[in-house]
């Protein structure tokens, strides 16, 4: 029997049973590792709270348990409970569990160095590049160290891995390559399923010269670009286009941005919905013409792929793995809100140009159906549990 230790760096709750839910990553999620291991257990940072809201998922269940490390929001808190949180970390590592580490991630760093000094294997599943995320314009007066510091930590953890995989076909692989001789591999971390996918591609767009643009993501931080995006939108309603605008997610900077929408005029035509459950998600983006994400810094969003998957025409940045999945023509720079602006108007008014977006998105979506990404993930897998098992003798 093998178990799977697995760090993240996405924050959980738990609730006065000792469930534990998040808003994405979910049990289903986590199920996935049992086609190889016996057993999961997810390292991360665990809020207790009295109750949770509908959208949130369930992430514990059968064979899937949590160690609970103290919960922290940034570094300034880190950098107070830092003690604490390796301790408990040191605590939570499974002396003959396999271990894989999704990066990049705080938690990860602090295990690093324990992992390196005893010479234990394990796997990595890159999937963002804080090289990226802490770009100029992410806000954070920290940046330029931060975007040095954990650019370089995630080389050394990817250089350190018996194996790798990413959730983009190269542009992650360049910049944190695997070490020699390492098992690598692809897949992103979206695996979708049949019902996920519409029937056809969109040839109707706007009803009455209106339309709706979506964008979906974490507000923790301005990572993905809403800030830009409103600005982006004020421009094109300031042109005379007549556009709304919903805002899905939750997080930290969720009242500023409110606050940028009214000082820019938007404050009708802006919807933050709030956190939604997938099912509402995807009906908001069904009533959508135009998916946008202006993020500053990405691995594969999975909300452009299921976008994609329901025809939706979508504009992104030049970072990441977009680059993997739209072309050239719908991309811009992050945080150059006058290109976004033409990008978006000069697509809304281009019927014909909506429908190739829509047709050739929703074929490269099936890229990432569920059954066409399951292989790729189960032979990374066995690829850490076969170093693992060749370790374990040795000890």
């Amino acid at each position: 029997m093998l178990a799977v230790t697995i760090f993240v760096e996405q924050r959980y709750l738990r609730t006065p049973n000792g469930s534990i839910w998040g808003p994405q990553l979910g049990y289903s999620f986590w199920r996935n590792y049992l086609s190889v291991f016996d057993c999961v257990r997810v390292v991360a940072r665990v809020l207790d709270v009295s109750h949770v809201s509908d959208q949130w998922v369930r992430a514990d269940g059968d064979s899937v348990s949590f160690e609970c490390i103290p919960y922290y929001v940034g570094p300034w808190e880190y950098l107070a409970k830092r003690r604490t949180v390796k301790q408990a970390l040191l605590a939570a590592l499974g002396q003959q569990d396999a271990l894989i580490m999704r990066l990049d991630s705080q938690l990860a760093a602090v295990a690093y160095p324990y992992l390196r000094q005893h010479h234990r294997p394990y796997g990595v599943e890159v999937v963002t590049d804080p090289y990226d995320v802490f770009a100029p314009g992410s806000g954070h007066v920290l940046r330029p160290v931060f975007r040095l510091k954990f650019a370089w930590q995630l080389k050394q953890q990817c250089a350190g891995a018996c194996a790798a995989a990413y959730v983009t076909r190269a542009a992650l692989q360049e910049r944190y390559p695997p070490s020699r001789g390492a098992f690598s591999t692809w897949y992103s971390s979206v695996e979708l399923p049949e019902e996920r996918f519409t029937v056809a591609p969109r040839t109707r767009f706007g009803s009455e010269g209106s339309f709706r643009i979506i964008t979906v993501g974490s507000m923790e931080d301005f990572r993905k670009g809403q800030d830009t995006l409103l600005d982006a939108v004020a421009r094109c309603v300031s042109s005379g286009l007549d556009v709304r605008l919903s805002i899905v997610g939750s997080g930290r900077t969720q009242r500023s941005l409110e606050t940028r929408a009214g000082d820019l005029g938007l404050k009708l035509l802006v919807n933050f919905t709030g956190q939604l459950s997938p099912e509402r998600v995807v009906a908001e983006l069904d009533q959508s013409d135009l998916f946008v994400l202006a993020s500053r810094g990405e691995g594969l969003p999975r909300s452009l792929l299921e976008a994609m998957a329901r025809g939706l025409p979508a504009i992104g940045t030049r970072v990441g793995g977009f680059p993997e999945v739209l072309p050239a023509s719908d991309l811009v720079r992050p945080g150059d809100v006058v290109v976004l602006a033409n990008k978006i108007r000069d697509t809304l008014l281009n019927v014909g140009r909506m429908r190739d977006m829509s047709a050739r998105n929703l074929t490269k979506a099936r890229e990432y159906h569920q059954e066409v990404l399951c292989d790729r993930r189960i032979e990374f897998y066995r690829a850490v549990r076969q170093q693992t098992e060749a370790w374990l003798v040795k000890v």
